[in-house]
């Protein structure tokens, strides 16, 4: 196989753009197009008029299609992408992969039975920005890594089947997970329903990893601003990654705050504050999902994990349910067991 034949199933706020992508890589062959709605379907065909079209996804069984890109509400994650791997096609589902662990290490486990690719649409992890920070981060460069400090806010899109956290957070997840090489053991949460109860449009999530690194994510559906930024905070350096930012999106401070030698006398004792230089790396910019694509389709043709695969999905499905499991339970702290964090404890918050 030289050439992957791809079927997309939804055509609504992202579908658009992962469909582009795959019609543009001379790895990928667009076959089929799947959503609800006629009159997506009818724009599919006019700016596409060789792929085909249809309301039911169960169509590309029989249209020689061998993988499929799931774009749909995260409720249907699950239920579409178990009947395409179940039928012998290789998955790309975007995030979050489900909204259950267990959900998802069903996926995990069915595709590695039969052999196929299963990846999730992290596609910050193909972003060259947060790979040049994890260079960094990795090289040592930064130091001894303090703590990360995420936000991520804008005024809507509100979601009337899911909460700001199910919404927002997986990028930052999957992003503190792929620049730490490491997943939480510790997770409190608050937040508010400010617009419809039941619902959280507001929500601070701390999360605690090995080796005391803190990490601290903002995510709000009630900003007056969109703010999409990361802080890393080292040893040595300390860097801002701004999303929003149209050109220097990295900046790498040269400052920080060391102890001096130890001493017995209390009047002896001072911090030297460094103040060094602010430097914006150039980086070369590729769009990530041309990249979460390009991965995919060659995850499928030679049989090797992508970047984003189900499991570096499910893990952070795992650390949603942790969160949300503290924001329902009041601010309390959820605390992962190994060998997994499915199995979790809840202490007040504090202790």
């Amino acid at each position: 196989m030289d050439q992957l034949q791809v079927g997309v199933i939804g055509h609504g706020y992202w579908g658009p753009n992962l469909l582009r992508n795959f019609v543009e890589l001379p790895g990928s062959n667009v076959v089929a197009v799947a959503d609800f709605s006629e009159e997506r379907l009818a724009s599919v065909r006019s700016r596409y008029p060789g792929v085909e079209t249809t309301t039911d996804y169960q169509d590309f069984f029989n249209l020689g299609v061998n993988a499929v890109v799931v774009a749909t509400p995260p409720e249907t994650h699950y239920a579409i992408a178990r009947d395409c791997l179940e039928h012998g096609l290789n998955v790309l589902v975007e995030k979050p992969l489900t909204l259950k662990t267990e959900h998802a290490r069903d996926l995990v486990d069915l595709a590695k039975s039969k052999g196929l690719t299963l990846m999730v649409g992290h596609t910050f992890e193909y972003n060259a920005a947060v790979r040049e920070i994890k260079r960094m981060v990795d090289s040592g460069e930064l130091g001894e890594i303090y703590y990360v400090d995420a936000v991520r806010v804008n005024l809507g899109l509100f979601q009337s089947n899911s909460n700001v956290l199910w919404d927002l957070a997986p990028h930052d997840v999957s992003i503190l997970r792929y620049i730490l090489g490491m997943d939480p053991i510790a997770v409190r949460a608050s937040g508010t329903d400010s617009i419809m109860k039941g619902k959280h449009d507001l929500a601070y999530v701390y999360l605690q990893f090995p080796n005391n690194v803190v990490a601290h994510m903002h995510v709000s559906w009630l900003d007056p601003r969109k703010v999409r930024r990361i802080t890393i905070v080292g040893s040595q350096k300390m860097v801002v990654y701004d999303d929003i930012e149209p050109l220097e999106k990295i900046k790498i401070y040269d400052k920080g705050v060391d102890k001096l030698p130890y001493t017995n006398s209390y009047g002896d004792f001072q911090l030297s504050y460094r103040y060094g230089d602010v430097v914006a790396p150039h980086i070369r910019f590729t769009e990530p999902l041309r990249m979460e694509c390009q991965d995919f389709v060659d995850s499928c043709l030679n049989h090797t994990e992508p970047v984003a695969s189900g499991w570096d999905g499910m893990k952070v499905v795992e650390v949603l349910e942790m969160a949300e499991a503290a924001l329902e339970s009041g601010c309390t702290e959820i605390i992962a067991e190994e060998p997994s964090p499915l199995q979790a404890e809840v202490s007040p918050s504090g202790d």
